[in-house]
């Protein structure tokens, strides 16, 4: 079942039932024996000037979804609007321009940047692909962006083996900066750092946002750090979009089981509180081959019959809260209570 997100004014980006799948091939003749859905039809949109925050276990979609975005990645189905125009669509000159509005920050700061050459060549390559011919206007741009990344101007002739991580994941903010866009996509920027560093990056973030009007797909697993940072959030499980809300609606009162189960996790900082803690049991699902009906269902501590073979339609639950869940019913219903299933055999309560 997929849904359709509508192109609004104010939504700067449209996911429309997305998928993403790679082929396995197998044989002399390298026939197409199965898939890969690595992304099966998610559908969310990112308003103008917010951070919306992807969440969910590793190896959910969420990069896929990001690279897909991008172009860096083929898509399967699906369409990507972005203010309004077909991203699939696009060609040549067009996506070039695109592309322009549209950067990523990676992962990891140490493979993303190229070695062979200094970090001003790096921040400046953007400009250069873009018809930037001039180098002393290059120059200045790389300039203006280390500074704005908290970076000094002779840094600019180092190499990248010469930073820190933080200041490597600095570098590849500013050259995503560089092009002024309008949207960065920000795929677990500060997974790779020490917790001291991370907070300093997602503040730069924050101040940048603020300065420059940007608006931000935030890509992570941490879910403290997406509360720090998100202005909405989305949770992915198996390729699939589960739960979809404001950042004070998931924290608060999260609607699918498996988001309950997800927010049980974020350690407390005080010794002092004590509080059940959701252990699910049992492997994810094969991506090749996803369970019938709820993909969560196998781990499911409330999962019925029904979970097991319909699958849930992702729908507005509350007011611009979504879900995909048998249990969860629309305005008015209950949510589901995981404390009166303890006794399932499929999960675990202990304290945190």
């Amino acid at each position: 079942m997929s849904v359709q997100m509508n192109v609004a004014s104010k939504d700067l980006l449209a996911v429309n039932d997305l998928k993403t799948y790679f082929p396995i091939r197998a044989g002399v003749f390298q026939r197409v024996v199965a898939n890969v859905k690595a992304v099966d039809g998610v559908s969310f949109a990112v308003r103008e000037g917010e951070t919306f925050g992807l969440v969910g276990e590793s190896g959910c979609g969420k990069t896929t979804i990001s690279r897909t975005i991008l172009r860096l990645q083929k898509a399967t189905a699906g369409n990507v609007f972005f203010d309004g125009e077909d991203v699939f669509a696009k060609k040549g000159k067009d996506l070039t321009a695109l592309r322009r509005q549209m950067q990523i920050v990676f992962q990891d700061p140490y493979a993303s940047l190229d070695p062979r050459m200094p970090v001003g060549d790096i921040i400046a390559e953007g400009l250069l692909i873009q018809g930037m011919k001039e180098a002393d206007a290059r120059n200045k741009i790389v300039q203006e962006m280390l500074d704005k990344v908290g970076l000094n101007p002779y840094h600019a002739h180092r190499y990248p083996h010469e930073f820190s991580g933080g200041q490597r994941q600095r570098i590849g903010i500013a050259r995503a900066l560089a092009l002024q866009p309008k949207f960065i996509i920000c795929d677990e920027p500060v997974s790779a750092l020490d917790v001291s560093i991370q907070s300093q990056i997602l503040n730069l973030l924050k101040s940048l946002q603020k300065e420059f009007g940007i608006t931000y797909l935030f890509v992570a697993h941490d879910l403290s750090v997406v509360e720090h940072i998100s202005d909405r959030v989305g949770v992915m499980y198996l390729g699939k979009m589960v739960e979809m809300s404001s950042r004070e609606k998931l924290f608060r009162t999260p609607l699918h089981p498996y988001t309950q189960a997800l927010l049980s996790a974020i350690p407390v900082a005080d010794p002092r509180r004590k509080r059940d803690r959701i252990v699910l049991t049992g492997e994810i699902p094969s991506p090749v081959n996803p369970p019938s009906g709820c993909r969560f269902h196998p781990r499911c501590p409330l999962a019925i019959d029904r979970c097991k073979v319909d699958e849930p339609v992702f729908e507005e639950k509350r007011g611009g809260h979504w879900a995909a869940c048998h249990l969860v019913e629309r305005v008015g219903g209950a949510t589901p209570d995981l404390q009166s299933h303890k006794a399932a055999a499929n999960i675990a309560a202990v304290p945190a």
